[in-house]
């Protein structure tokens, strides 16, 4: 059976892309290198690596072994700091799995505080773009929390966070900022809009598609982002309206945000694979008691909005420019 440590010497190897770099990496010799890495071709019946003039190329067998060697190296590291938390040493690192869009919006402030708490403990983050990558990942071992959509029949842990809610952003003088509605929007009525959009392999992409076709229409592109924060950029800018969760929009935000009528919203977990320990269990705490689904400037701008609205006169004009 492979050891942990040939393990680490074949995912070495891939990384550093030679067995020359891969023993200074590890502070070992190469012939001893060379030679648990033999053992384990011996181990699997076949070759992992075909050596070339510069460099090395992962056979089969080796593609279908290395993401488990990743897998079990990170198990193996993760089980060394639940031992340790267990036995009360606040050290080590917290491997904390999630979307890019969560990390921008939600996790910022969480994790300032809970890291107040644990000073001693280190943040390991994994960005993800799409919520079923994650999981997949999580599954494979990756980290030892994930905050996002929970996966359907997670059989893990799961710590109920509440619900994020997506906001339409535009520019400041859109017509649809200053209708009679505001701040409530049909999506319908943006229709032959162009919009700030996301690039296809991004969760928020697959948001803003079924929010769209669900309203009847597909959405005509003017730009396309990987980034929440860079849609809110450019739908300010006036390159049209987007779709992203209010928990990324920045305090003084210059342009306008209306709720999508009816209400858009993704419900949020801390999930793990198996019972957190205590350091785990710690920050999950903290995550579902601060974490800023609707951050406090975004709903006093739409609370504001909304009273002028209701304040209005019936039968007035209103601004429609």
């Amino acid at each position: 059976m492979a050891t942990l440590r040939q393990l680490e010497y074949l995912v070495a190897i891939v990384d550093e892309g030679s067995f020359t770099r891969a023993a200074e990496s590890l502070n070992v010799t190469q012939p001893g290198l060379s030679h648990q890495f033999q053992a384990l071709e011996r181990e699997v019946g076949g070759p992992l690596l075909e050596r070339l003039p510069r460099g090395v190329r992962l056979t089969p067998a080796g593609r279908s072994m290395l993401p488990h060697a990743r897998a079990a190296l990170a198990e193996a590291g993760r089980a060394t700091v639940a031992a340790r938390r267990a036995a009360g040493v606040s050290t080590g690192e917290l491997h904390l799995a999630t979307l890019y869009s969560v990390s921008s919006g939600v996790l910022p402030p969480v994790l300032g505080l809970w890291r107040r708490k644990h000073p001693g403990v280190r943040i390991r983050l994994f960005e993800h773009r799409r919520s079923d990558e994650m999981a997949q990942a999580m599954a494979a071992g990756q980290a030892d929390v994930a905050v996002g959509p929970l996966p359907e029949d997670w059989e893990g842990t799961a710590r109920h966070i509440g619900a994020e809610e997506f906001l339409v952003v535009t520019r400041s003088d859109d017509p649809v900022a200053l209708s009679d509605r505001a701040p409530r929007v049909r999506l319908s009525d943006l229709a032959e809009r162009e919009w700030v959009h996301f690039t296809p392999d991004s969760g928020l992409s697959d948001i803003l598609e079924r929010a769209c076709d669900a309203a009847g229409f597909r959405p005509r592109v003017a730009v396309r982002t990987e980034q929440a924060p860079s849609a809110i950029g450019y739908a300010a800018a006036g390159l049209g309206p987007t779709l992203v969760p209010a928990n990324t929009i920045p305090p003084h935000f210059p342009g306008a945000f209306l709720r999508p009528d009816p209400p858009l919203r993704r419900q949020l977990t801390g999930y793990t694979r198996t019972s957190p320990d205590p350091v785990t269990a710690s920050f999950l705490e903290t995550l579902g008691e601060h974490a800023p689904l609707m951050p406090a400037h975004v709903a006093r701008r739409l609370r504001t909005a909304e009273r002028s609205v209701r304040r209005k006169p019936r039968g007035l004009p209103t601004r429609q420019d």
